[in-house]
């Protein structure tokens, strides 16, 4: 009998403990590029000093620990009903956002948890697009962000026939506006080391460090973690529209479109486009890598509460 993929929709994983303190929010900070002068994100004595609000993206892998982790089976996890088994060498990251619904503490303490269920499922002839809705919350139960995440396994066959079942995802963003030039466009710099420092937040996948393992999966080498080019993009963001207020960032979300190596030049491009919910303003965005000519991110959406920049 062929698999019922309509099963793995709804599907909800056992919850899972997570926690963080304030050396891994500096420890994402300079993974994700944070200069010496942002003394916001990688000075723990700084008055202002917070979380770079996209952080608990990285959770999921990080969990409650605070050594290394094997990254197979970090992702291995419960089972998922007429789900074929997935070769974690051969799973791509499609797309990711994060709604930021309440300020981290700068120390998580005991008793947060990290909730995922799948809302989406595609097969098609190149493999099986799994989309999971996950929730950050509190001992309480208070939930601090909700995020989306879909990861396209390639190869993978459950029915062999075309399927598609989604019930929920992220808020779809306006196309970048081609009649007219970006409002802001912010340069950086990844550097050789970025991939190094930033696997110290939780992804272990050895694609990130082993020139072996990226040769061997069509990449020539190491690339970058896409999470880690999605927090150059969120740090470029909150720089221009949010006018370098943390908390000005309430919604975030890409998808990835191109890989980049470490040591590559990204330039993030931000168009505002009209209203958001709750008083914040839309913006479209995309990051193109400098050094290959291709766009990393695309489809980017943000909603920002806007603020006056200070480049």
């Amino acid at each position: 009998m062929p698999a019922d993929l309509s099963q793995v929709v709804g599907f909800t994983l056992e919850d899972k403990p997570v926690a963080w303190n304030k050396r891994d929010l500096l420890t994402y900070a300079v993974g994700v590029g944070a200069k010496n002068d942002d003394f916001q994100f990688v000075y723990e004595l700084d008055p202002n000093f917070s979380a770079i609000p996209t952080y608990p993206v990285v959770l999921f892998l990080k969990g409650e620990g605070q050594d290394v982790n094997l990254f197979s089976e970090t992702v291995k996890g419960r089972p998922v009903p007429t789900m074929p088994p997935i070769d974690p060498n051969r799973v791509v990251h499609a797309t990711q956002s994060i709604e930021i619904i309440k300020p981290l503490p700068l120390v998580s303490g005991e008793g947060w948890k990290w909730k995922t269920r799948y809302t989406g499922v595609v097969e098609n002839k190149s493999g099986i697009i799994l989309t999971a809705e996950n929730s950050l919350v509190d001992p309480k139960g208070v939930v601090y962000a909700k995020l989306f995440s879909s990861s396209f396994n390639l190869g993978a066959k459950a029915t062999g026939e075309k399927f598609s079942k989604v019930i929920a995802g992220p808020p779809q963003g306006k196309p970048i506006p081609k009649d007219r030039k970006a409002d802001w466009v912010v340069g950086d710099q990844t550097t050789p080391e970025q991939a190094t420092i930033f696997r110290l937040s939780g992804d272990y996948n050895p694609l990130h460090i082993d020139p072996r393992i990226g040769k061997a999966a069509g990449f020539g080498g190491v690339i970058l973690h896409g999470l880690s080019t999605f927090g150059f993009a969120a740090r470029a963001v909150i720089k221009s529209a949010g006018g370098n207020d943390p908390n000005s960032l309430k919604f975030f979300g890409v998808r990835f479109t191109s890989p980049v190596k470490p040591g590559d030049a990204l330039e993030t491009s931000v168009w505002e486009v009209g209203k958001g919910p709750n008083g914040t303003v839309e913006v479209a965005f995309e990051t193109k890598n400098l050094t290959s000519g291709k766009v990393v991110l695309g489809g980017g959406i943000a909603y920002v509460v806007k603020t006056a920049a200070k480049l």
